[in-house]
């Protein structure tokens, strides 16, 4: 098959779609790529990128067609959605323009928020002719509200018409959780809707022999390593006061690797509070993460107290369970859910400081062939659920189908 991947993010931005581009090209279909430039999670442009300009590249043989857009910058909402805007705006002027001479069997489009990214792709597969699929990783608009950016009931309500909108256009919908296809239904009437859940490169289980950079804190004691976004929606006030009530237990350290809008608050906090068992290592590249989560005693996933966030699986849990390591887990839901039936850690409730320290503790006194057992467990249950062969070959049935379905029409 001819497979367009039209996504506002993509590599070197680490995003799980780069890994699924390269699994399908791999098993020889001709995938290309529409996205933006690369500016994801700093907010500036990477090194050799700028905004203005159609660019094209290379990356595992896959073609990569670059379209202008501006930055998120950081710490702004403001600069945030006109990120999010020119993207939409760009794919709408720019796409049928760059791909003018182009003809795919199929549009997957990956989306994380926003989920309007979609507009431009659904346009382009009017244009031509192409079946469009949709794989929704955050639903809308509840993911603006639970994050705080848009609070006005007004405003929610209109972009909920807007979602519906956007849905009406679509082939095929794809839900990183099954929890998301009740609320997604509902606005997505008569559009057919699957669950597809995230996956994890294959180094995660399989290890690549990439040495691990050389991190202090993870080099003694009991470690509880958290990876990923340090932002509004993982609830840092948690794992500080988790921290808190774990300075008497000199051995545990908390590591939080990653960057993100509460970096500089969680920093803060550490100063403030002279905590001594908290530490912020920054930001690495995707490709040693496995070997870094394999230093740690056990991995770290937290989220807010949010009815959306009860609906979704933080794609770092299919990570977690891949490295094969215990996981301590404060957050509420389908999260929780996956962990209590892997037997692959202990989950808390969201929010919940002093239930997250004592979990910890919990976890810190337990004998090694315990904590062992439960990595075991989680590795087993990723292959059962979120294996990367089988689930690339149900996306390539997804593929199919919808391909059949329009040559029908």
């Amino acid at each position: 098959m001819k497979i367009l991947f039209f996504n506002q993010y993509f590599w070197p931005e680490s995003f799980r779609i780069n890994d699924i581009a390269s699994a399908l090209k791999t098993r020889g279909h001709n995938i290309e790529v529409l996205t933006g430039k690369p500016n994801y999670p700093e907010g500036s442009f990477f090194a050799g990128y700028k905004g203005l300009g159609v660019t094209i590249e290379h990356w595992r043989d896959i073609k990569i067609h670059r379209i202008p857009m501006l930055p998120r910058g950081n710490k702004s909402a403001l600069k945030l959605a006109i990120n999010y805007i020119s993207f939409i705006i760009s794919g709408l002027v720019f796409a049928p323009w760059v791909l003018r001479n182009k003809q795919y069997d199929v549009i997957f489009v990956y989306a994380p928020s926003p989920i309007f990214q979609v507009i431009p792709a659904s346009f382009l597969g009017w244009i031509k002719g192409i079946p469009v699929i949709l794989w929704v990783q955050d639903l809308w608009p509840q993911s603006a509200e639970a994050t705080g950016y848009i609070k006005s009931p007004l405003l929610l309500k209109l972009l909920q018409k807007f979602v519906r909108f956007t849905y009406s256009h679509i082939d095929l919908i794809l839900v990183q959780s099954e929890a998301f296809i009740e609320p997604v239904k509902s606005l997505a009437e008569n559009v057919p809707i699957q669950y597809y859940p995230n996956s994890v490169d294959k180094e995660f289980y399989k290890p690549s022999g990439v040495a691990a950079p050389e991190i202090d804190s993870l080099n003694s004691g009991f470690t509880i390593l958290f990876a990923g976004n340090i932002g509004i929606a993982q609830s840092m006030e948690t794992i500080v006061s988790a921290a808190e009530k774990l300075a008497a237990y000199s051995e545990i350290k908390l590591v939080l690797i990653g960057t993100g809008s509460m970096f500089d608050w969680v920093q803060k906090q550490v100063t403030d509070k002279r905590l001594t068992n908290l530490f912020l290592e920054g930001r690495y590249p995707v490709g040693v993460m496995p070997a870094v989560m394999r230093q740690a005693s056990a991995l770290l996933v937290t989220l807010t107290k949010q009815p959306i966030f009860e609906l979704t699986i933080p794609s770092k849990i299919q990570a977690y369970l891949a490295v094969g390591k215990p996981i301590v887990a404060c957050l509420n839901g389908e999260g929780a859910n996956i962990i209590n039936k892997a037997k692959a850690g202990i989950a808390v409730k969201a929010e919940d400081g002093e239930g997250l320290a004592e979990a910890i503790i919990n976890l810190y006194k337990m004998p090694q062939t315990e904590l062992e057992q439960m990595g075991v467990n989680g590795r087993d249950y990723f292959k059962k659920h979120f294996d990367e062969e089988k689930l690339t070959s149900e996306l390539i049935s997804h593929f199919e189908m919808v391909i059949n379905n329009k040559e029908k029409r």
